[in-house]
């Protein structure tokens, strides 16, 4: 005789075996969803780390990895102080030299975790997609049984939305994980009465409250109605003394929720300076939900209902068709799903289509009130209410959409209607409950079409109609997916260029100046090139933003080795603009007198040469030089009075009022008018024993204008992207002790220099 634990095991597996499923299969499912969850997490690490190798065009994503390694180091705030203005990251508040994220910092931490274990925090990635991947099948097994469950993660985890979102560094995947949490906690809690999964309930909605009140509030709405009726109820039918089991329980989730309500309004208290400031509206005051006029920096409109239904209508029609799985055909499962729910209540019957948890899973719940199959049901319905008409007040849900009717424009084009997120779960539990009653109509369908054909024809037709359909379903996700994936990789692409030289340096003691081409942010767009939260890694990133700024960056950190990045082009958003990167060293030069000298190649067709020198005031200095030769050299020089033009008789010294830009350009003019010119800015500034500049200068080519910006950044490394015949070559060294002659004498035909036989120097006002 069996021993009597064992007996008791035995008994547990036969009453969980189910006869539509037959001896020995009782497993299946569970291993379905197990098989799904871990496959979720592998999709998800690997496209995080390809084509997300170098993070998304989203910057977003530097936010929350620089905010984790921050809550690494116990800090919630970078303290940068009088150089906030070089280190401001993307989305940061500068609060007297404290800096501090416009999040909270429930995903940051979340990366964190992996980040501070492994060192990679796409672990967490991985994580979170399996997470929420096994939730949706215990969401939906606990509705309709273990084949729904195990049908809605693979419609979950399939979902393009699901897979691109949840590979980057974005909040949307991990907030749902813990609205999920919330969801599978509190039917369980209803389910079995339990109090335990009550308290994990009220925690889970409190940390989804803290990482994105607005998308907790819409997600948890039907729950927390079906809460308070069932506490009114309890009240009416019992009495206030003693509290009743779903009293006790709803108090519990409420209580522990509340307290982490505590815990966001703590934490804005300690950010802010005021419990009901966020940190988003000390950034932008007009950010959040409501219509009329919304602004963050320099973009706002006047958000009103008509814009706002119309944009949330396209993101509602964009995430049915192209961004939930197999696009229009699921929808079209999910919308059959809930017309069999709504069939099956009006039969006063819960949507069940194969086997549960457990005996538990069939019976009333602990108040007598029905199934838990009826209620959760309709509260995951109700999620198709309360997500998209919240969403209607929040203005981002127009931001996303460039074009509003293209959707390959736009963060949508790459990462769909993000803050519509939630909308996957009742969407794959819906659709799986629509494939698993098509499933248990074949035997049905079978036998009618025996009336007609042989039972093995019948067979037949019915195997080749669900290959067809599982075909079918499946290309119209592949085409849905791949979409999506080339868009991002084609971001990647143009990353990987822009980062050549930086991931083939070797940073020891570093300090790299960036460019602004977004205006004074860091990691915007540059997200990849990060600062340690203490400013003080083996490599400083710092913006490139004046003479004065970058001298006290430079000031701060005096004993590191220092780079220039920058590249040639313009960059924008658009993943086919690529841009040419360089990285060159640059130092501070000092000396009383510093004397510079300017080589510049001449193509041909060139009939005379412009040279001027300006310090950003009102003086210049210039001269005119007629047939040059095909190589042209420029002297001059830098003095604590200013700078000047070393040629003959060109006397004019341009003055320096503090830190300033020195610019030198030399134009090439031809016959027909036509310019090229080469230009250099200087950062210089005076000293008490002379004068310092930082060496080399930044160097343009520019073509028919004398000011280009980076469209015109000399590449000395890289002859293909200059016309044929452009050099530029710069030298400087200190002059103590050296004659004053000029730097530059240039040779012409007859043996007079050039510049000794025509020459002129202007020295204007207001010029």
């Amino acid at each position: 005789m069996l021993p009597p634990p064992i007996r008791a095991l035995r008994r547990r597996l036969s009453s969980a075996r189910s006869p539509a499923l037959g001896r020995g299969r009782v497993g299946r499912a569970p291993l379905v969803g197990l098989f799904v969850a871990v496959a979720a997490g592998g999709a998800v690490f690997a496209v995080a780390a390809t084509v997300f190798g170098y993070h998304s065009s989203n910057h977003d994503e530097a936010v929350y990895l620089l905010q984790a390694a921050m809550l690494l180091e116990g800090q919630l705030a970078v303290q940068a102080g009088e150089l906030a203005g070089a280190f401001r990251p993307w989305f940061f508040i500068e609060d007297g030299g404290r800096l501090y994220p416009k999040y909270t910092p429930v995903p940051a931490a979340m990366f964190a975790v992996s980040m501070g274990l492994f060192g990679e925090p796409r672990v967490t990635l991985a994580v979170v997609a399996a997470a929420n991947a096994a939730l949706v099948y215990l969401l939906g097994t606990m509705l309709a049984g273990r084949r729904v469950g195990a049908v809605a993660a693979v419609a979950f985890a399939a979902s393009p939305m699901a897979l691109v979102t949840t590979a980057a560094f974005l909040p949307y995947a991990p907030t749902t994980l813990w609205n999920l949490l919330f969801a599978v906690a509190y039917l369980r809690g209803l389910r079995d009465g339990s109090a335990p999964a009550a308290a994990v309930a009220g925690v889970a909605i409190g940390i989804a409250f803290f990482a994105r009140p607005f998308t907790a509030v819409l997600f948890a709405a039907p729950f927390v109605c079906h809460a308070l009726y069932r506490v009114v109820a309890s009240l009416h039918r019992e009495g206030l003394w003693p509290p009743s089991g779903a009293v006790r329980r709803q108090g519990l989730t409420a209580a522990i929720g509340l307290c982490f309500v505590g815990v966001t309004l703590a934490y804005n208290l300690r950010m802010t300076g005021s419990p009901l400031v966020f940190p988003y509206e000390a950034f932008a005051p007009l950010d959040g939900p409501g219509f009329g006029r919304r602004r963050i920096l320099e973009h706002s409109i006047v958000y009103s209902p008509a814009v706002a239904l119309e944009s949330n209508g396209y993101a509602l029609w964009y995430l049915l068709t192209r961004w939930f799985t197999a696009g229009a055909v699921g929808s079209a499962f999910a919308l059959g799903g809930v017309g069999y729910a709504l069939y099956r209540a009006v039969r006063g019957r819960g949507p069940a289509l194969g086997p549960g948890t457990g005996p538990g899973n069939a019976i009333d719940d602990v108040e007598g009130r029905g199934s838990v199959r009826r209620p959760g049901t309709a509260l995951v319905g109700g999620l198709f209410v309360t997500v998209p008409v919240g969403n209607v007040f929040f203005w981002g849900n127009h931001n996303m959409l460039a074009t509003r009717t293209d959707p390959t424009d736009g963060i949508v084009s790459q990462f769909g209607p993000i803050y519509h997120f939630d909308l996957l779960v009742p969407l794959s539990v819906f659709a799986a409950i629509a494939a698993v009653a098509c499933w248990r109509a074949l035997p049905a369908l079978r036998s009618e079409l025996g009336r007609w054909v042989s039972p093995a024809a019948a067979r037949g037709l019915v195997v080749a109609v669900v290959l067809a359909a599982v075909v079918f379903a499946g290309a119209v996700n592949a085409a849905a997916v791949s979409g999506p994936l080339e868009r991002n990789a084609a971001h990647g692409d143009k990353h990987a260029t822009a980062y050549e030289p930086i991931e083939e340096a070797s940073f020891d003691d570093a300090l790299v100046f960036l460019p602004t081409p977004y205006g004074e942010w860091q990691n915007h767009p540059f997200q990849y090139l990060r600062n340690d939260p203490g400013l003080d890694g083996d490599v400083v990133y710092a913006l490139d933003r004046g003479p004065g700024e970058d001298f006290e960056v430079i000031d701060a950190y005096p004993d590191r080795t220092r780079y220039r990045y920058a590249y040639q082009g313009e960059w924008t958003p658009d993943a086919a603009r690529r841009v040419t990167p360089k990285l060159e060293a640059i130092e501070p030069r000092r000396g009383e007198t510093l004397r510079a000298r300017t080589t510049v190649g001449v193509p041909d067709r060139v009939d005379r040469v412009r040279v001027r020198l300006d310090a950003g005031g009102d003086e210049r200095a210039g001269y005119t030089v007629e047939d040059p030769t095909e190589s042209f050299a420029v002297g001059w020089s830098l003095r604590g009075d200013g700078a000047r033009l070393d040629a003959p008789g060109a006397d004019a010294v341009v003055g320096l009022d503090g830190p300033e830009t020195v610019v030198v350009t030399v134009t090439l003019v031809q016959p027909g008018g036509s310019t090229l010119t080469y230009r250099q800015e200087a950062s210089v500034r005076t000293t008490e024993g002379g004068v310092e500049v930082v060496w080399p200068p930044e160097r343009y080519v520019c073509r028919l204008v004398t000011e280009c910006g980076n469209e015109g950044t000399y590449l000395p490394d890289d002859p293909d992207a200059h016309l044929d015949g452009v050099r530029f070559e710069t030298r400087i060294e200190s002059a103590e002790g050296a004659s004053d002659r000029p730097a530059t004498r240039q040779a012409a035909p007859n043996g007079e220099t050039t510049a000794e036989r025509q020459w002129r120097t202007t020295r204007t006002e207001n010029q």
